[in-house]
């Protein structure tokens, strides 16, 4: 049976993990192969790894941290930062590695989508949408960590992904990261209704709740957090965590009895 999926999200600038508000102000909270192996332990549904500095600084995937990673894994995992061709894509996908997320490099090449998919199936081509609320209404798609206005419309970019092959959609607010106020709900329920690709939503969790209330309303979805998953309590010291098994069949709505 298909279920929702509960996400990490994993951000690596300047050699480390940092947590960021509205894409700003980085703050340190770790080291991302000891972060692997503690989500290892807490047997996560999957987890994402976004380098936020090779392409903003022209770099290209750091192949070394990307097997490292691979290697500790024992969950599946989705990269994404600096992928440009599908010779890079293929690299990656050779290290271990599940999942690719495209970003900037779907705005220059869209074919890439189709490129890396006719060579490793939809499933593990994934296409991230940055999305700022525009002042007068509607969103706009950003890139290079949300500095990037494109005057792309997300909804329609989210289709077109959708005819090109693309395997899954994941919506990012630039608004609601980090605000962990909540996700923003509007922006899910249209981004929805023009694509029946997989969605997978982050920005904005602040609680248990919050994942809940976007699984209730949308069923089969991939909820991601990064907040939420490193910060506790209410002056946010930095400690690793994830809602135990009992904690997801709640929010899945599953009885804990079944098998």
């Amino acid at each position: 049976m298909l279920r929702p999926r509960i996400i990490p999200s994993l951000l690596y600038h300047d050699k480390g993990l940092v947590k960021t508000v509205n894409f700003k102000s980085p703050k340190y909270v770790g080291d991302p192969i000891n972060a692997v192996r503690i989500f290892n332990e807490k047997q996560v549904d999957e987890l994402a790894f976004f380098d936020i500095d090779a392409t903003v600084l022209g770099k290209e995937p750091d192949y070394a941290l990307i097997e490292k990673l691979a290697n500790q894994s024992r969950m599946p995992l989705c990269y994404g930062g600096g992928v440009k061709t599908k010779e890079q894509a293929q690299r990656i996908f050779s290290l271990g590695i599940e999942k690719i997320a495209l970003s900037s490099a779907i705005i220059q090449n869209p074919k890439l989508v189709t490129e890396i998919a006719e060579r490793v199936g939809s499933q593990s081509v994934i296409v991230v949408l940055d999305v700022k609320k525009k002042v007068f209404g509607g969103y706009e798609l950003y890139t290079h960590n949300g500095k990037k206005a494109t005057g792309v419309n997300p909804l329609k970019l989210a289709a077109e992904m959708q005819q090109l092959g693309a395997g899954e959609i994941i919506i990012n607010s630039i608004d609601q990261d980090g605000s962990m106020n909540g996700y923003d709900m509007s922006l899910i329920e249209k981004v929805a209704g023009v694509t029946s690709l997989p969605l997978t939503v982050l920005g904005g969790a602040g609680s248990l709740q919050d994942i809940e209330k976007v699984i209730e309303k949308h069923g089969v979805i991939g909820v991601a957090a990064g907040s939420l998953f490193v910060f506790k309590g209410p002056y946010k010291a930095v400690l690793i965590n994830y809602p135990s098994q009992t904690e997801k069949n709640k929010i899945f709505k599953i009885d804990n009895n079944e098998n």
